[in-house]
């Protein structure tokens, strides 16, 4: 082959990946636009505005209870196509190709975007890797099917892998944490021939979806002056009690899963009105704290570091933000587990170095690394995820022995990995 032709197709191969990342962030966009809608709406409860309750922030809590009868009944029925997180349905493409043309389809990826932009503008305390993972497979699905010479030299499942990591770059605006997710979790392969379209496609893909720009550190900035034996000293207890705590959340969401979906079709409204009540209460017993996501929370950690401490109320919050994902995660809402398990550990690793005096931001730095490590059991991701929110790479000493041993002491709690889990949980028989 001449020079020229080869230059040629390495320029059509790396405007393809440019497209697709391209193609990826569009798809992410209005998801990214709904999450910043949600902390708006978080600026109107208790915890979050420092006032008392108001009419607005009274219905917003309650919400719950009207939206989240309505989405299981919808899941229920017609669109029951768009029930689960959208991460099992993308591993089983990876596995087999054919499921594609079903999971993968315009209808379930509407539906399940739909549903969980409604459980995420009711404050619902869910995560977003579920759906911006199962939009970006479907996207590279969607341009395969429809350009077949698109990246012929990529397999489908390397496409689609590649895809579902764009996803999560999109969807969090961190372009190395969806090819590391990729390869540590989709496809357990870290090659060269997947990464390095997987990294322009992550580029691009982040790039896109936060058009207008994204603050340079997610959460804020984390200016902790620990010393390297300070961070490794606490970095063993947060680690490991973090890690406990991430597992511990990750194996009642499943137990919790596997009690109710056996039930969910035949009492959906029931089942709503109960899951719903109760995480209404919640938010109405915190103040709101145990409302959305967790990053507006995690935000507030870090602007209150010198704020005064109670231990009953943070044990009372770190209750919330552990029951809440799972009452809103266990009846089968799409969303994700990254950023409650994020936020639990963040609470956790905060509260316990405030009860010893030292300093909260450090805590609060590990315990995230160590609760979403020991909730995955993908160490690697965490540790990339970690040092783009924490905004202190001086930190990584202390967040790489978190995450480890977080992730560690996961596998005492859960011998299979949560993703893993769960969709096993989906693809068994119905009784």
């Amino acid at each position: 082959m001449r020079p020229s032709s080869a230059l040629w197709g390495l320029l059509q191969t790396l405007l393809q990946l440019a497209l697709l990342g391209l193609a990826v962030g569009a798809a992410c966009w209005p998801l990214n636009l709904m999450d910043r809608l949600q902390a708006q709406w978080l600026g109107r409860l208790p915890a979050f505005s420092g006032q008392g309750w108001t009419a607005p922030g009274l219905l917003l809590a309650a919400s719950p209870l009207v939206v989240l009868p309505l989405l299981l009944g919808l899941q229920a029925d017609r669109w029951h196509e768009g029930a689960g997180s959208g991460i099992p349905q993308t591993m089983a493409c990876l596995e087999n190709s054919a499921d594609a043309e079903g999971l993968m389809a315009p209808r379930p990826t509407l539906q399940r975007l739909a549903l969980w932009s409604a459980a995420t503008l009711a404050l619902m305390p869910l995560g977003r890797e579920g759906p911006v993972v199962h939009v970006g497979a479907a996207v590279a699905h969607g341009l395969r099917r429809r350009w077949p010479g698109l990246l012929k030299d990529l397999q489908v499942p390397d496409l689609l892998a590649i895809g579902a990591g764009a996803g999560l770059a999109g969807g969090f605006n961190t372009p190395l944490m969806g090819v590391v997710f990729m390869a540590e979790e989709l496809t357990h392969r870290f090659q060269l021939t997947v990464i390095l379209p997987a990294l322009l496609v992550c580029s691009s893909a982040a790039a896109f979806s936060h058009l207008g720009g994204e603050p340079m550190f997610g959460l804020g900035l984390l200016s902790s002056p620990a010393f390297e034996s300070d961070q490794l000293a606490w970095a063993l207890p947060v680690g490991v009690l973090g890690g406990l705590l991430g597992a511990g959340f990750s194996r009642l969401l499943l137990e919790t899963s596997r009690l109710l979906l056996p039930h969910l079709r035949r009492r959906p409204l029931r089942l709503g009105l109960l899951l719903g009540g109760l995480l209404a209460a919640l938010a109405l017993l915190s103040g709101g704290s145990s409302g959305g996501d967790g990053e507006t929370l995690m935000s507030q950690l870090i602007e209150a570091a010198g704020e005064p401490f109670t231990p009953l109320g943070w044990m009372g919050l770190l209750l919330a933000r552990l029951v809440g994902p799972v009452l809103a995660l266990g009846g089968g809402i799409p969303g994700g587990l990254i950023d409650p398990a994020f936020s639990l550990g963040a609470v956790f690793g905060d509260g316990l170095l405030r009860l010893f005096g030292a300093d909260p931001h450090l805590g609060l730095a590990l315990g995230m690394a160590a609760g979403l490590a020991g909730a995955t059991q993908l160490p690697v991701m965490t540790i990339v995820f970690a040092v783009r929110l924490a905004g202190d790479q001086q930190l990584l000493p202390g967040l790489l022995l978190a995450a480890t041993l977080g992730a560690y002491t996961g596998r005492l709690v859960l011998d299979q990995p949560i993703y893993h889990a769960l969709a096993e949980l989906q693809r068994a028989p119905r009784r």
